[in-house]
């Protein structure tokens, strides 16, 4: 499924010379700095857990087009993000000529990677050609565009946030706070939860994991503040908002699961222990009483805070390797490793807003339409009046 309005493609690999994002759609006259996105691409690469690659980058955007004088120009919008770690693999990863005498192909997949399927599928003998592509390095060039996206947003007073609920099979205990609160309690946080108290805890269980050569996983709460109903429709399959926002949690490198609202809970509950029920107030107009199925009925937004879970799994490169073949003699080898993170369950929580906010532009466009901001603006309120008196 492609994206109706907004339209965005990344590419490079992660030993590459770099990343680039191209994103059509963004309308003229939208103020936008390079700091903005780089606060954004700082955020992705925070976290206790990282790797050793984490201390060689320190991503920066640099506008190929799209922006002039502060402000899109409706054109594409075009970003790079520099490698600085190219330096020490130029040779290995070099666009013309022959690989270096002794230089030693990637022939041992890793046990949940791309590295066997994607050999197979593009008939690849060094599994450096898939996994350079694979590797959630990826995801920067994803933040930069989601970045854009959050700031289209902003104009609207839509937010977007998000926090770790569970970390290395631990369950971070609920705190009695507004969902807003809970996302400036985990950028106090080095493993972005919301209770910073429990910092300490949840850095010596990944300790331990480093220690076991093991990795870890977790689960993702990610949400929308302030997004008007009507967004999305039921008339198509592919036009449903929460099919939307699966498919694009689903592409992010390493999730597994993607529920909105309570999800997996609704099938064991009765309908009336599910359902939000509908209220109506002069001074608010239609409201639900809880916010259950996370602010989408029908694949169309409800007014409510748009909540989505993902569920990520470990990371597949383990510093103790598990069993694979040896693409090119077939006999049974560990697995190859790569330097990796323990964990990089705080990062897809950015990546996570990032896809989000490209889905929630996208469906605004949609609703909208508009070449330039101050047009988009102006149908904007006109919108919230029809909602206001519905």
């Amino acid at each position: 499924m492609s994206l109706r309005v907004l339209r965005f493609l990344t590419a490079g690999e992660s030993h590459g010379k770099g990343l680039v994002a191209i994103l059509e759609g963004i309308p003229a006259n939208l103020e936008l700095s390079a700091e903005e996105i780089n606060r954004e691409l700082s955020r992705r690469q925070r976290g206790y857990g990282r790797g050793g690659r984490m201390k060689i980058e320190k991503d920066r955007v640099e506008f190929l087009s799209g922006v002039r004088f502060g402000k899109t120009i409706g054109s594409p919008i075009a970003m790079a993000i520099w490698n600085r770690d190219y330096e020490n693999w130029k040779e290995k990863m070099a666009t013309e000529g022959r690989p270096l005498q002794g230089y030693t192909p990637f022939t041992r997949p890793r046990p949940g990677h791309a590295d066997l399927a994607g050999g197979i599928k593009y008939n690849q003998r060094d599994l450096r050609n898939i996994l350079e592509r694979s590797s959630a390095r990826e995801t920067a060039a994803r933040v930069a565009v989601g970045a854009v996206c959050k700031k289209f947003l902003s104009e609207f007073g839509i937010k977007i946030g998000s926090y770790i609920r569970v970390l290395g099979g631990y369950k971070v205990k609920e705190m009695p706070i507004d969902l807003w609160s809970r996302h400036l309690k985990a950028e106090q946080s080095e493993v972005r939860i919301p209770n910073p108290l429990e910092d300490n805890f949840v850095k010596t269980l990944i300790d331990k994991a480093k220690e076991k050569g093991e990795t870890l996983g977790g689960i993702i709460e990610v949400f929308a503040l302030n997004v008007p109903p009507g967004l999305g429709s039921h008339i198509q399959w592919d036009r449903r908002l929460d099919g939307r926002i699966a498919q694009a949690m689903m592409s992010i490198q390493a999730i597994k699961g993607v529920e909105i609202g309570n999800g997996f809970e609704t099938g064991f509950l009765p309908g009336s222990k599910v359902m939000d029920e509908i209220g109506w107030k002069e001074d608010k107009g239609f409201f639900r009483y809880t916010n259950r199925l996370g602010g989408t009925e029908g694949g169309i937004t409800n007014g409510q805070p748009i909540v989505v879970r993902i569920a990520m799994k470990p990371i597949p490169t383990l510093m103790s390797p598990l069993r694979s073949v040896d693409i090119n003699t077939k006999e049974e080898v560990k697995a190859s490793r790569e330097r990796s993170d323990v964990t990089a369950v705080p990062a897809a929580s950015v990546v996570a807003e990032a896809m989000l906010a490209i889905v929630l532009t996208d469906v605004l466009l949609e609703k909208l339409g508009g070449d330039f901001m101050e047009e988009v603006k102006e149908r904007f309120e006109l919108y919230l009046k029809h909602v206001s008196s519905f």
